[in-house]
């Protein structure tokens, strides 16, 4: 099944805006006439720009767009309540901060290497025949796409991107979490999510966090939070999958202490700081290569 994540207004491809194919030069583009694109296919436009480049300001979006500034602060207001970017001044920003997790596109662009070797080392504990807990973090998705060729798995998961990536596959049973769908996330939050996740008991549950800090996990989503807790509740086993660049960071929500999870799964990249930390609070934790492969 194709990946469907969803996108602001996703019917529409992004219009217009070449960029130039010499190395490091900034993209050229034209200005819209007023009234040319549609709201839907201009919002579209604007956090695609967004997710690419990684902030934008509202100055170029003007002259790319030929609107006014009313009309993209209006559009920015939308994409922000969407949770697609996030405003700031004179422009918006796709990068994450305590009140605000950035978008499942963005984030699955970022650490890849550090993801791929956590996910690989995360791989050999996913014994065949056993229910799994997959989270909608962009850290597990390459844990999930490796799983079809390791035997017969129960995936559970509250991540579309998981679902669709799985619901092919012959020897995977995939058990979708129903509940509210946030586009931000790719995935099913709230509290109806977290109530189905209880009703289950899996072997292993592999998860993800926005931030570490002091010993704790922390996320900026309130109806993330309580869905991760309800997958942590469902499983004999917790594996937290975190590479080096959540540690330090700060998110609004707590949702637990390192010291809940069976095992932190991390990579050598993590700050010696920081892995003194772990060992002083008798966390147990392994540290994964990028590159290594595991069979």
């Amino acid at each position: 099944m194709a990946d469907t994540g969803a996108t602001p207004d996703a019917s529409a491809p992004a219009t217009g805006a070449d960029r130039s194919a010499k190395g490091g030069d900034k993209a050229v583009r034209t200005a819209a006439p007023e009234g040319k694109l549609s709201p839907k296919d201009r919002r579209k436009r604007i956090a695609d720009r967004v997710l690419a480049e990684g902030q934008v300001s509202i100055e170029d979006l003007v002259q790319e767009l030929g609107v006014s500034q009313m009309t993209v602060h209006r559009d920015l207001d939308s994409l922000e309540h969407q949770g697609w970017l996030r405003k700031v001044r004179g422009g918006a920003t796709a990068a994450p901060n305590a009140l605000f997790e950035s978008n499942a596109r963005w984030r699955g662009n970022e650490q890849v290497a550090a993801k791929e070797a956590i996910c690989a080392a995360a791989l050999a504990i996913a014994e065949p025949g056993q229910a799994v807990i997959i989270d909608d973090s962009s850290t597990a998705l390459p844990l999930a796409r490796s799983l079809a060729s390791r035997g017969a798995y129960t995936v559970i998961t509250n991540s579309l991107q998981v679902i669709n990536e799985l619901a092919e596959e012959p020897d995977i049973r995939v058990i979708a979490l129903g509940g509210e769908y946030h586009a931000a996330f790719n995935a099913f939050l709230g509290m109806s999510t977290a109530d189905i996740a209880r009703s289950f008991r899996a072997d292993v549950a592999f998860l993800s966090t926005s931030a570490v800090d002091n010993g704790h996990c922390y996320h900026q989503a309130q109806e993330n939070v309580l869905v991760k807790r309800a997958l942590m509740a469902a499983a004999r086993r917790r594996v937290l999958l975190v590479d080096h660049s959540k540690f330090g960071r700060q998110a609004l929500y707590e949702l637990a202490p390192l010291a809940d999870f069976d095992l932190v799964i991390s990579d050598e990249r993590l700050p010696q700081e920081e892995r003194d930390a772990l060992q002083s609070l008798g966390v147990r934790y392994e540290l994964a290569a990028e590159g290594a492969h595991r069979t």
